[in-house]
């Protein structure tokens, strides 16, 4: 079920929220919104009383409330409580809160775009450049970005239909492919950029962004043609699709006598 995980913002406030491709709706973090909208500072003994008091209800509020695996703070996934915006929009009305009318609204507006996108995608493309546009970043380099995600969405349908379980499986071969092209695992390439919690594409030269395309591309194309089913099989795939874009990176900083992986980044911008 769970196709896209994505951190939204509220008034500068991280919500966790997830797409249900099948039921075509978002599930957002009960939690993260019961932080906005109570200005506790005990959100979570918050939400423990507020539930508790509508289960002795009876209320139907919570027993649309489910349990799905969001990423917590620490990184790692954990089991917590969700909502689709209609229960949000009734959970709302149990939280006396300023935000409330302005809540409603934000949840209205995300709702609406991602069906909008899903029926048109080219829509989720426009927002994604207008959004890198008003961050700072030049024309040249986004359209790279925009690419690489077009890419990588090639990788990650190809590596589903090989039996690769999105997640763990998905982090190794990706380090994998990075480790055969850049000489580091994702994590070093982000330290050595200087980066915590950032996307490290978002951060990425033009350069380093066509190699990286270059790497998942050949891994792609490699895949289709043996098409493995084990993750062992898949990463030595990797490896390979992975060494030729490592390849490339050699034979350029022997031409151009300079590294093509720079630790400059571009927390500088509207990030």
């Amino acid at each position: 079920m769970k196709e896209l995980e994505k951190i939204a913002s509220f008034e500068g406030k991280q919500i966790r929220k997830i797409w249900d491709k099948k039921a075509e709706k978002w599930w957002f973090s009960v939690i993260d919104v019961v932080a906005i909208l109570s200005c506790s500072s005990i959100p979570k003994r918050y939400w423990a009383d507020l539930k508790d008091g509508l289960k002795q209800e009876g209320s139907e509020v919570y027993a649309k409330i489910v349990r799905l695996k969001m990423m917590a703070s620490d990184g790692k996934e954990r089991e917590t409580d969700v909502a689709d915006t209609e229960t949000l929009f009734r959970l709302i009305q149990s939280i006396p809160s300023p935000n409330a009318e302005p809540f409603k609204l934000w949840l209205a507006k995300v709702g609406y775009e991602r069906v909008e996108e899903t029926i048109d995608p080219e829509r989720a493309i426009n927002r994604a450049l207008h959004t890198y546009l008003k961050k700072g970043y030049e024309k040249n380099w986004i359209n790279q970005r925009l690419k690489s995600i077009e890419i990588r969405k090639d990788l990650t349908d190809e590596w589903e239909k090989g039996g690769v379980k999105k997640g763990n499986e998905y982090a190794i071969l990706t380090d994998d492919i990075t480790f055969a092209w850049a000489g580091m695992t994702t994590r070093k390439y982000k330290d050595f950029k200087n980066l915590k919690k950032e996307n490290l594409r978002d951060n990425m030269t033009n350069l380093e962004l066509v190699l990286t395309m270059l790497a998942e591309t050949a891994t792609t194309e490699i895949s289709k043609e043996e098409k493995p089913q084990q993750l062992p099989e898949h990463r030595k795939i990797a490896k390979r699709g992975g060494s030729v874009a490592g390849n490339a990176r050699k034979q350029i900083e022997k031409e151009t006598k300079k590294k093509v992986i720079q630790s400059s980044n571009n927390r500088g911008l509207k990030i």
